[in-house]
């Protein structure tokens, strides 16, 4: 059964997606670079810093993920960012709730989000050599 609360968190997300299109084509500008592909797709749950408190966090269980926790975030490989935004969280085992961005964002565009995301950690990210 889904809760009252669920459906308000996918109408959420359904609106925020469907008016990217139209944002996108009013802009004199080419495609958003990651901080604005972040804050269309991933602040309305995880918050404009990251930190998880996006204004449909509040309806979610378990919450999203705090993206300036470097100990976390900085034990996540690229891959297994890369495959939660592309595919979903259930994906890499976390919420069913985090959808699948594959047919919004390039792989490319992916990869940008991932590096912003990164920047949100402290500690800084500090890849392995």
């Amino acid at each position: 059964m889904v809760s009252k609360a669920t459906v308000h968190v996918m109408a959420l997300t359904a609106l925020i997606v469907s008016s990217t299109g139209a944002w996108a084509a009013g802009s004199a500008n080419t495609e958003p670079k990651a901080p604005e592909k972040f804050t269309t797709f991933c602040v309305p749950c995880h918050g404009p810093a990251g930190k998880g408190d996006g204004p449909a966090a509040a309806a979610l269980n378990p919450k999203p993920r705090n993206f300036t926790d470097g100990e976390l975030m900085n034990a996540k490989t690229d891959a297994q960012l890369i495959k939660a935004i592309k595919e979903g969280g259930a994906a890499v085992g976390l919420s069913s709730f985090m959808p699948t961005w594959a047919g919004q964002l390039s792989d490319e565009e992916i990869k940008e989000i991932v590096t912003y995301i990164r920047s949100l950690a402290i500690p800084k990210y500090q890849p392995k050599r």
